[in-house]
């Protein structure tokens, strides 16, 4: 992609998700994602109807008139968006890609917390960290942000969510709001998940197309794995292959929700056919 048709692409998704941020989810965001606590603000002079569990005896007996102390949201959070570049998520069939959705989400996220003035970071993974990009604050570095995810060509075409995991425990010393955005067609994350779980706020977003969930009758057909490339003839006038592979699809659906929910991290799964807009809204509001 040239450097024009780039800006135009990222200008573009800018404009469709900034205003998402600003008229649906500024507000949801904010009160989903509560900042680590009460800072102390200043002290005034007491007033009828104030807490007495708040006067600052210290002040109080400086000037011989009661103080109480005002505290305040400590409102700046961290948000950080992991997603997968692996090559399954260049599957689409019908209106776009897995990995369009995923660069629309996470652009969506990221402007809602430039509304908020949270900082906002993102690690690109396949089965490898391919992209690690700070928390910082500002449009230009949501814009950066955005420019890697349309146009970033991973190293790999594999899948490995626990390395990525792994690689966020360790970049990250305070806690923080993640997203991890993946088809999660993957196993072997239990552990650093919950880890991850235990010391951030984690919400997991599973982007798919329905096309995945189960084979067509189409008889003799070549498929090729996205992820290593290699190509097999599949027999789907086989009613017991078309089974087997449905089952180890709803396998893999069935392991993200329960894990994620054993963990106390929250979850949701948007088709590419799918308003994301209204998905990420209902997930917003059920967590206020």
């Amino acid at each position: 992609m040239d450097t024009k048709a780039l800006l135009k692409k990222v200008r573009k998704i800018e404009i469709k998700t900034r205003r998402l941020s600003d008229h649906v989810f500024g507000g949801e965001y904010h009160s989903t994602f509560k900042g680590r606590g009460m800072t102390f603000s200043e002290v005034r002079q007491y007033q009828f109807g104030d807490d007495v569990r708040a006067i600052d005896w210290n002040v109080t007996a400086r000037y011989n008139e009661p103080f109480v102390k005002v505290f305040e949201e400590e409102r700046e959070l961290t948000l950080m968006l992991v997603v997968d570049v692996s090559g399954s998520e260049a599957f689409g069939t019908r209106l776009q890609f897995k990995r369009e959705i995923l660069t629309e989400i996470a652009a969506t996220l990221a402007f809602s917390a430039l509304q908020n003035n949270d900082k906002v970071g993102l690690v690109l993974f396949s089965d490898q960290i391919e992209l690690f990009i700070p928390p910082k604050k500002g449009r230009s570095h949501i814009l950066r942000i955005i420019r890697e995810l349309l146009e970033f060509k991973p190293l790999s075409k594999k899948t490995d969510i626990s390395s990525a995991l792994e690689f966020l425990s360790s970049v990250l010393k305070k806690k923080a709001i993640v997203f991890l955005l993946s088809d999660f067609m993957n196993d072997g994350y239990q552990k650093t998940l919950r880890i991850a779980a235990k010391k951030h706020d984690l919400t997991g977003i599973r982007v798919f197309d329905p096309m995945e969930e189960t084979l067509p009758n189409l008889g003799m057909v070549p498929m090729v794995d996205a992820e290593t490339g290699s190509m097999k003839w599949i027999n789907t006038f086989s009613k017991q292959i078309r089974n087997k592979y449905a089952s180890k699809y709803r396998e893999h659906v069935d392991n993200f929700e329960a894990l994620f929910k054993k963990n106390g991290a929250g979850n949701l799964s948007c088709s590419v056919e799918e308003s994301y807009v209204k998905k990420l809204l209902g997930y917003f509001k059920a967590r206020g």
